[in-house]
């Protein structure tokens, strides 16, 4: 019944008085995600689309015992306090949407939410959806229904934008999605590829993966072991953006902080070869994906 974003999803906002997080916390209620809370510390008592505001999150919880994700829409200097409130308040699952947090800021984060037992996604990420069930973050806007349309083929993307993209080229060649999950794009993640796909190996409703990679780092060369090895059983197409970059000097950055290569690994050549060898079908283009699905 796809992965992360359920029924059962109960959202609280950290941020929600401010323009992004207001913004995201009203895109969610409307795709009819339960949307019980926010905080802003120094803001408690206020309301922001009907969602009442409190100072911290264990006020939250006193009053809502069932929330279990939180989006986290703040600056990013305050990023790691906030994940590190969530963390101890032990909310299964943390989004990460703000960018440009310091890497040391998430590594200590990290850390902290696998000792917990919590899921960070993010930071950077536009959210997940599992269409026509409920969405965090701000990933398919104002109106996701045009774009992701519920099926079987779970997608897993760096890319935020991308994220929707492949999702629209498949709802308009009438493959659905289970979920879909923008991971961000920075040097360190919370989630990676391989966290994502043990999720969707172990969901029912999720029959194929599509992976959207890019340049930098390592994560897909990781997601190719996990298939070698045979914890991933089933059919992955995947693309990789930055053929151009292989022309680049070594060390430039691209886009993403995570899009920096050095040496082999992580490069575009370095990640087509990893997968191919892995078995997954690699798509030129975004286009040829819903073709490459169904072969």
């Amino acid at each position: 019944m796809a992965i992360l974003v359920n029924d059962k999803t109960k959202v609280l906002v950290q941020g929600i008085t401010g323009k992004e997080g207001s913004k995201v916390a009203l895109q969610m209620k409307n795709y009819g995600t339960k949307v019980l809370a926010g905080v802003t510390p120094g803001k408690g008592g206020q309301e922001v689309h009907g969602v009442p505001v409190y100072n911290t999150i264990a006020e939250a919880l006193d009053s809502h015992p069932g929330i279990n994700t939180s989006l986290i829409s703040v600056p990013n200097f305050a990023v790691f306090g906030a994940m590190q409130e969530a963390i101890a308040a032990q909310i299964p699952l943390i989004n990460v949407f703000t960018e440009h947090v310091p890497i040391a800021d998430t590594a200590k984060a990290i850390a902290m939410a696998k000792k917990a037992g919590v899921r960070i996604v993010g930071p950077s990420s536009m959210g997940i959806i599992s269409p026509g069930i409920g969405k965090v973050g701000q990933i398919g806007g104002e109106d996701p229904r045009g774009v992701f349309s519920k099926g079987n083929v779970g997608v897993i993307s760096k890319s935020g934008g991308m994220s929707s993209e492949v999702s629209w080229i498949l709802t308009k060649n009438g493959i659905g999605q289970s979920t879909v999950i923008g991971i961000g794009g920075d040097i360190l993640e919370g989630s990676t590829f391989t966290d994502m796909m043990e999720e969707f190996e172990k969901d029912e409703q999720t029959k194929s993966v599509v992976i959207f990679g890019e340049i930098g780092g390592t994560y897909e060369e990781e997601a190719a072991e996990m298939i070698k090895s045979g914890r991933f059983t089933k059919k992955v197409v995947a693309f990789i953006s930055g053929l151009f970059a292989e022309s680049l000097p070594q060390g430039t950055k691209l886009g993403h902080a995570g899009a920096i290569v050095y040496g082999d690994k992580g490069s575009y050549k370095s990640k087509i070869n990893s997968l191919t060898e892995a078995g997954v079908t690699i798509a030129k283009t975004p286009d040829e994906i819903p073709d490459l699905l169904t072969m």
